[in-house]
Formats: C-alpha cells, sequence, structure tokens
C-alpha cells in the first residue's frame, strides 16, 4: 500500500510538471482561430509555418547549439584538469580548494553581470560567440564539485602504478584517469548544456541582435513582435524546447546512472 501511494504520488506530480509542455505541444497544431476553444479541433502547421518565415529560428537554434556546446566543453576541460589537479592536494590544501568552489555556487551569477559585461565589452566581445561562451566559465564551479566527486573514486593505488611505470601526469590523465571518469563527463556534460541552453540574462545582454542571440532571447523578441498571435509562438516555444528534450531522452539512464554511483560513493 505504501508504494501504491508512493508511485500515486510520482504519477500526479509528472502530469502537473508535464502538462504545460503537452498542452503547448497539442495547442500549437491548432488552427489561430481554435487556439482558445475547447474540444477536438483540425490539425494545422501553419503555426510552424509562421513560425519559421516571421523570425530566424533556425539561425537562433544554432546560436544556442553552439553556444551551448562551447560552454559544455570548456566547463567539462575546466572541471576534470582542476578535479585531476586536487587530487595531488594536501588535506589542508584541499579543504581550501574545496571551500572555494564551494563558496563560488553561493555568489549569485547575477552578481557579476556588470563586471563580465564591462569586460566583455572592452574585448569587443559583445554579438559573438566568444561573448556567449568564455564569461559562462564563470559558473564551472558545479561542474568542479560534480566531477571531483568522480575523481576521488580512482583507487589510489593506479594513479600511484602509473607514476612508478614512468607515466607523466598528462600520460596518466590521458590513459587512466578519462576512462575512468566518463559516466560522470556524459552526466555533467549534459546538466551544463541544459543549463547553458536555457540561459537567458547573459545572452540578452551581450548578444542583444536578434540573428546573433540565443533562442530563449529570441523567443522573448518574438513574443514582443507577435503578442497577440499565440500560435506561431507556441510553435516556436515547442522547438526551442526538442533539442534538449531529445537529448535528454537520450540520455537520461546515464545521467541517473552517473549521479546515484557519485552519490554511493
Amino acid at each position: 500500500m505504501r508504494e501504491l501511494r508512493w508511485h500515486t504520488t510520482l504519477l500526479v506530480t509528472g502530469l502537473a510538471v508535464s502538462f504545460p509542455l503537452v498542452w503547448a505541444l497539442l495547442t500549437s497544431f491548432r488552427p489561430q482561430n481554435a487556439i482558445f476553444e475547447i474540444g477536438p479541433s483540425p490539425v494545422s502547421v501553419a503555426n510552424y509555418v509562421d513560425a519559421v518565415t516571421l523570425f530566424p529560428i533556425g539561425r537562433l537554434l544554432l546560436n544556442s547549439f553552439v553556444t551551448a556546446l562551447g560552454v559544455t566543453a570548456l566547463q567539462l576541460l575546466v572541471a576534470v584538469l582542476a578535479a585531476y589537479a586536487m587530487l595531488s592536494l594536501g588535506a589542508r590544501s584541499l579543504r581550501w580548494v574545496l571551500g572555494a568552489v564551494t563558496v563560488s555556487l553561493v555568489v549569485p551569477l547575477q552578481a557579476m553581470v556588470i563586471p563580465q559585461f564591462l569586460i566583455a565589452t572592452g574585448l569587443g566581445w559583445r554579438d559573438s560567440y566568444v561573448g556567449l561562451i568564455v564569461p559562462q566559465l564563470a559558473s564551472c564551479g558545479l561542474a568542479v564539485l560534480l566531477m571531483w566527486e568522480h575523481t576521488r573514486s580512482i583507487p589510489k593505488n593506479l594513479l600511484g602504478a602509473a607514476a612508478i611505470d614512468g607515466a607523466r601526469p598528462a600520460e596518466t590523465l590521458w590513459h587512466l584517469v578519462l576512462p575512468q571518469l566518463r559516466p560522470g563527463l556524459g552526466a555533467v556534460g549534459i546538466l551544463v548544456f541544459v543549463t547553458t541552453w536555457n540561459e537567458y540574462l547573459w545572452p540578452a545582454l551581450i548578444a542583444p541582435s536578434p540573428t546573433n542571440t540565443t533562442i530563449q532571447q529570441g523567443l522573448a523578441l518574438f513574443n514582443n513582435q507577435e503578442g497577440g498571435n499565440p500560435g506561431p509562438l507556441l510553435a516556436a516555444s515547442v522547438l526551442a524546447c526538442a533539442p534538449v528534450l531529445a537529448v535528454y531522452a537520450i540520455f537520461s539512464r546515464r545521467i541517473t546512472a552517473a549521479f546515484l554511483q557519485a552519490g554511493r560513493r
């Protein structure tokens, strides 16, 4: 009986969370004159045609994909190198480093927006992929902590054996550490990718141009232009969610397994 109540609660919660997305998906295929009606209606793709023709959806999705992929790659690089370097720290130094990384998670990202914007503008990074990607490395603290949880489980005797065999630190990282981190790399990478894809504030500041910004800022601009026409806006929102949902659907088991494995350590 207890399991039945638990599964019923999970089912109700899942339905409540997924209802807005399902409603948006179904409504996006309704004709404009039937969007606010209750009951069945003819299926139409006119909203998707309008979304593609009235706004550069393809370019915005490309910008979001390049930005999310670039931020993910750089944050994983920093996180892996930092976690690997932390293996050689003493207990006291390790506590200080972990404390500093943890404190960085407490600082709101909005508090760093003004200096980041001034620096990026001074370097001429506005309306560019570099400006969209590089400053978002400031939020890599979570990736560092998650990769550390996976890295610290590597047996010390394996690292010692590699050093005795004459392996250099870079060779140990490439041939020994990285193969052990594959599940964690996949899970953390997808987490960073989804978070970056949904980022709104920074692209709005550094890339205000409609053709150089990301899909989240593009949806806001689309809403300002087509506020009285919700059909194409719903279609554009569905197109914006589709890549993230597809990535998560493909790798959901890997994400769950990696975090459960890290939680047991």
